[in-house]
């Protein structure tokens, strides 16, 4: 049989789609088994005893400043993280690509074109004939398809296999899409042109649902631009559901009658799989709500603390678990446009079992006295450890509404969908700083907690903890202060605990603060401030201590400078005086990621500090509000 070049164009048009998936899938397989190295590896390390000589990590703590071969892997390790993730292309004040990001994108672009562009001279040695790169164009961006839907979900397989939470895979969506829309559009170019004078298709189905998917597609790509997602989150919530809804059905009708549409319809499979398991998730954890008798209505209690910042806390169903650092959807259909309208918040409690004792169990040992003695006098601070709570943020649309009806006093009915995203594992770190700015405290707060009460049980190496918090206003310290106070008594001796809190707005006089209040107008406290405490000493005893709230500042740990903070001085400092490893974990705006990363690049963590017995130093950053 002759070889033509329709049948040609036909078998490439069929080929290279595939092609592009076996290398895409080869890319995650290669990053997912570097990520459970990693992951092994964290569980591994955290398992030995801080006094191992055999590990390189901790090979060198007594000698820091001599120099070990065996450190230079190591070294070169972390001069690979330096690199991928700590270098950045920075575009204005709000926006910043590291290398990793940069070289995926570069990498992508650059297969994707190149596999619809090459071989594409006709048998007649007419280089880039129109015909066959314009289908092939439209193939391969929808085979991308189901890859880029599934990225889009909060339940998708990519994060299982690699242990990438969605909200970073969340970047790697939006880049793919506009990739594709780019090839889209040369498709379409390429049919114009091909095809022209174009006019008597206009009358073919087929042709008006492609151009209908494409102004779909056009509208999609502009709304999720950055500027508009930050500044109108809702629209941008709201167009693009029904764009993509839009554009999927006239992709699907438009490749119905050709092999094409084998691309598209998993796309309706992957959303409805992920809706459904969001929805089992709802009945689950919220059952009160859908008619079953066993649970309790979660009703929140919505507290205004200032101006720009509402605190949200609700009852934790019994059988709803989470770890410190995920995030949960809440859906509150009195105070959202839509009756499941779904935004993310941070947890900013804590899932602890430390005053977990049956009421029926009489104390039995010291140990137990004192936490049912601690639990009793909790105060203020008991909703972070025995309630879910959300610093949220107030902005426009949803959190402004979100505001008013604290303003008013009034319980908000809320449906939890969650927990999503991974946790970070610092067990195996030797030393941990956390870091974050204004509500960003959510992420750190809960780490902090479980890193004290992991250290108390055995389940850490952590030696050592600083915590910064960066704050507009000194009122701010009062949304946590209680709870600083109860978890610093309840580390142990052996955890080396250093508080910094930075506020940046105008001195006030830390006595004349007010504390938290009700939401009623009378400046009632709710909480007396006079009580006793039973407080752990160094030797382990129990002692009952008067007045202990009275100050968080009055504690020695515990620093607040009113001015920004130098991160690149605290961090330099903490990478100098640490040996092991060392986990830097940041949650805030775009300058204080930009500081921190800076602040880890060469020479302070380069792999000649490491080699020389300086920490390996591990950052992770968390986004940032929604987009």
């Amino acid at each position: 049989m002759a070889v033509t070049d329709k049948s040609l164009r036909s078998t490439r048009n069929q080929l290279y789609p595939q092609q592009a998936w076996y290398c895409i899938g080869l890319f995650i397989f290669i990053i997912a088994i570097f990520q459970w190295i990693s992951f092994f590896h964290s569980k591994f390390a955290g398992k030995r005893p801080t006094s191992n000589a055999s590990d390189p990590e901790h090979a060198s703590e007594h000698r820091r400043h001599a120099f070990s071969w065996r450190r230079i892997p190591l070294g070169l390790v972390n001069a690979y993280r330096v690199i991928s993730f700590r270098w950045t292309l920075e575009f204005g004040k709000s926006y910043t690509l590291n290398m990793a990001e940069v070289f995926v994108t570069v990498a992508y672009i650059v297969f994707l074109f190149v596999w619809a562009f090459i071989n594409t001279t006709d048998l007649e040695s007419h280089e880039l004939d129109i015909s066959y790169w314009c289908n092939r164009a439209g193939m391969l961006a929808s085979s991308q398809f189901p890859l880029i839907t599934a990225l889009g979900t909060k339940n998708n397989i990519v994060s299982l296999i690699t242990g990438i939470s969605y909200d970073k895979l969340n970047y790697v969506h939006r880049m793919m899409s506009r990739v594709a829309f780019v090839l889209l559009w040369v498709h379409v170019g390429g049919e114009v042109v091909r095809h022209a004078p174009f006019q008597p298709y206009f009358t073919q189905p087929w042709l008006l649902w492609g151009l209908v998917a494409m102004v779909a597609s056009t509208i999609l790509c502009i709304v999720s631009l950055r500027p508009v997602r930050a500044q109108a989150y809702e629209l941008f919530f709201y167009v693009h559901f029904a764009m993509v809804s839009i554009f999927l059905i006239g992709a699907y009708i438009h490749t119905q009658d050709s092999d094409v549409a084998f691309w598209i319809y998993p796309c309706f499979v992957i959303w409805g799989l992920d809706r459904l398991i969001r929805t089992l998730r709802l009945v689950v954890f919220n059952h009160s709500y859908f008619g079953f008798r066993s649970g309790s209505t979660m009703d929140a209690t919505a507290e205004l603390l200032s101006d720009d910042f509402v605190r949200l806390r609700f009852h934790r169903p019994s059988h709803f678990h989470w770890t410190p650092g995920q995030t949960a959807y809440l859906i509150m259909p009195s105070v959202s446009r839509l009756p499941f309208e779904a935004h993310p918040f941070t947890i900013a409690s804590f899932d602890s079992t430390l005053f977990d004792v049956p009421k029926e169990q009489k104390p039995t040992s010291e140990k137990y006295a004192e936490i049912s003695l601690a639990e009793g006098n909790l105060g203020s601070s008991a909703p972070f450890w025995k309630e879910l709570v959300f610093f949220i943020n107030v902005r426009e649309g949803f959190t402004a509404r979100l505001k008013d009806a604290a303003l008013k006093g009034d319980k908000v009915k809320v449906f939890v969908d969650g927990p999503y995203g991974p946790s970070p594992d610092l067990g195996s770190y030797d030393t941990s700083v956390l870091i974050a700015g204004g509500s960003g405290v959510s992420y750190t707060l809960p780490v902090l907690l479980d890193t004290i009460e992991r250290v108390r049980n055995g389940a850490s190496r952590c030696r050592r903890v600083v915590f910064i918090w960066l704050i507009r206003s000194v009122d701010h310290i009062h949304w946590i202060d209680d709870v600083l106070i109860r978890a610093l008594r309840l580390a142990p001796p052996s955890l080396s605990i250093s508080i910094h809190i930075h506020v940046t707005n105008t001195p006030a006089t830390i006595e004349t603060l007010p504390r938290s209040y009700d939401r009623t107008d009378d400046v009632k406290p709710v909480r007396d401030d006079s009580r006793s405490e039973v407080v752990e000493l160094q030797d382990g005893k129990a002692m009952e201590i008067s007045n202990v709230n009275d100050s968080l500042f009055a504690i020695e740990s515990v620093k607040i400078a009113h001015q920004r903070a130098d991160l690149r001085a605290i961090l330099r400092d903490e990478v100098t005086a640490a040996t092991g490893r060392m986990s830097v974990s940041v949650c805030g705006s775009q300058s204080i990621t930009r500081s921190v990363r800076g602040a880890l690049r060469f020479p302070v963590s380069s792999p000649l500090s490491v080699a020389n017995g300086g920490p390996s130093v591990t950052l992770h950053i968390e986004s940032f509000g929604y987009a």
